[in-house]
């Protein structure tokens, strides 16, 4: 059994999270819950930065927020001194509600609308990342209507491709995302770019993909990226202070995988970058990066309760929970692997196998295909590890389900930051139909 963070087992076998009982959690809040260990992201924030500290390297650490976004997750960013990346206007506008420090948010996107840039500007947010030739011309038409100055990034596909699943692999050249290094987009965009007179070009970004587990594409993401801006600071003098290059660190699902302490990702970054400015004479760069999974994919624990059970002989043997693809999508969408724990029996023997099963009408909708656990009875409470990372950010109403409610325990404490969806909140966007109504 591998527990996360803070996660212990008490005195009663109950599953513990920053010091709260889980199955206290789950009788107080009802369920599914979205319980974070608030303790364990801030740890995971502050070990990332330590390492560049000791470097003495200038950096910035962004929280990747697509992977979990709410007003109180961005608060104790904040807290913790993060750097912020977001990809919606939905996401600034939580951002700037939750009194996140404007200069310090990255807007990323590969299809931003001019609304959501004008929006950028009027906040006066720190960068954003250009990811399209398109948005460059919105970018030099806003910037030069509204006068005003904006730090930008440019993305781009280094043409490397790490060993993920092919819906979290973007670093390769067949992506949506980004200007190819390859076929000459990445020079045209910085030509458009470099010497504009309120656009100010801090460097590039590259993001190669999600869950990885070693620092061989991140150094050879690296040294592509920043001989790119030795190249450019030959033909023109332009020297780009900034090399980000994004998130994708692995965390620790099942026992199958084994991912690096954030340290090791940086500290190879740090050395890559070192030793390419020297060979190339180029100045080191600030480096940005952007974790999200690895800052908060397993401070999440997701609380069930089990239902109804179902044996097929001699086949499987079936524990159906209150929540499943409308709160976790990630097992149905690519074949996402969890472990859990009974978390009120939490040291008895785990002497069954049960097929973690959902509520909602699809077959594939299964959380877990193999799950040791104890002899389960309806009641129960299921806990599923590492769930911080697109489950809540991913949720949906799929079957008219209402999305739970999420929790933050720490030091002994816990507090609702997220209410549970009623059905009333199902139905407030809804107009009745009126044949009356209907326009010709």
């Amino acid at each position: 059994m591998h527990l996360y963070g803070t996660q212990t087992i008490n005195e009663q076998g109950h599953l513990t999270i920053g010091g709260t009982d889980s199955v206290e959690l789950a009788n107080t809040y009802g369920t599914p819950l979205y319980v974070y260990d608030i303790q364990l992201f801030r740890d995971r924030a502050r070990a990332f930065q330590q390492t560049f500290e000791e470097a003495g390297i200038g950096y910035q650490v962004a929280y990747a927020s697509k992977a979990f976004s709410t007003i109180a997750i961005y608060q104790v960013a904040a807290e913790e001194s993060l750097s912020l990346d977001v990809v919606s206007a939905g996401e600034l506008y939580t951002a700037i509600k939750a009194g996140y420090p404007v200069e310090k948010i990255h807007f990323h996107g590969n299809n931003k609308s001019l609304e959501e840039l004008q929006m950028a500007f009027e906040a006066g947010i720190g960068c954003i990342v250009v990811d399209n030739f398109h948005e460059i011309d919105l970018l030099k038409k806003l910037s030069e209507q509204l006068k005003r100055p904006m730090n930008i990034l440019l993305r781009v596909t280094p043409g490397i491709e790490a060993h993920t699943h092919d819906y979290i692999t973007t670093g390769q050249e067949d992506s949506k995302f980004g200007f190819d290094l390859k076929n000459g987009q990445a020079d045209k965009a910085f030509q458009q770019t470099y010497d504009h007179g309120y656009l100010k070009l801090m460097g590039l970004h590259c993001h190669i993909g999600s869950q990885i587990f070693d620092t061989a594409a991140f150094q050879l993401a690296s040294e592509k990226l920043l001989q790119k801006m030795a190249a450019w600071k030959e033909e023109t003098g332009y020297t780009c202070p900034v090399l980000n290059l994004g998130g994708g660190f692995g965390i620790r699902y099942t026992e199958e995988d084994q991912p690096l302490e954030p340290a090791v990702y940086v500290k190879q970054m740090i050395e890559t970058v070192k030793q390419t400015s020297e060979a190339s004479g180029y100045p080191i760069p600030e480096i940005w990066i952007e974790p999200g999974r690895s800052l908060i994919g397993d401070a999440g624990t997701t609380l069930y309760t089990i239902g109804s059970m179902k044996e097929v002989p001699g086949t499987r043997k079936y524990a159906a929970v209150d929540g499943g693809m409308s709160d976790n999508i990630r097992p149905a969408l690519y074949g996402a692997k969890y472990s859990s724990l009974l978390a009120n029996k939490a040291n008895a023997v785990l002497d069954e196998t049960y097929t973690i099963a959902g509520k909602c009408c699809e077959s594939g909708d299964k959380l877990i295909e193999e799950a040791k656990l104890p002899a389960a009875e309806p009641g129960d409470i299921l806990s599923v590890f590492c769930t911080g990372a697109y489950g809540y950010s991913m949720a949906s109403n799929y079957n008219r389900i209402a999305r739970p409610a999420v929790v933050f325990a720490e030091n002994g404490n816990h507090q609702l930051v997220v209410k549970r969806e009623t059905n009333e909140d199902l139905i407030k966007q809804d107009l009745s139909y009126s044949q009356q109504a209907l326009k010709k």
